[in-house]
């Protein structure tokens, strides 16, 4: 099993879907990997070579920013506006939908599944 940037790939997978299991490679990314590295994208993880494993690891470190450091300058990012209280810093801090979306329904995903309405949330009595 091939472990790059802090992640263990599953062995079965090939490549270039292997690769997206690390954050912040999508699978255009991945396909970019793979061709800089000259592989093939039929190869599977486990047929890896540990020196084509080597040799992805520093592509992937060298070129692109992943799990951690993204996920800090992502957070950072969400942090800088809510500090100065912009529109989409305010959506951020209060659990909203930031990008546009409608709010009058359609927003339990963001909201955490919250029914505010009034027969929603109801259990059903027990008749006896």
């Amino acid at each position: 099993m091939a472990r790059i940037a802090g992640v263990t790939l599953p062995a079965q997978k090939r490549i270039d879907i292997a690769l997206t299991y690390i954050y912040g490679i999508g699978r255009t990314s991945a396909q970019k990997i793979v061709e800089a590295a000259g592989l093939d994208v039929e190869t599977r993880i486990k047929d890896l070579t540990p020196d084509q494993e080597d040799n992805l690891r520093a592509i992937v470190e060298k070129t692109y920013k992943v799990e951690g450091d993204l996920k800090r300058e992502v957070m950072g990012n969400i942090k800088r506006l809510k500090e100065v209280q912009c529109y989409r810093g305010i959506r951020h801090s209060r659990g909203l939908p930031v990008r546009g979306q409608r709010t009058k329904t359609n927003n339990r995903t963001v909201r955490g599944n919250v029914r505010r309405t009034m027969g929603s949330g109801k259990r059903k009595l027990e008749k006896t």
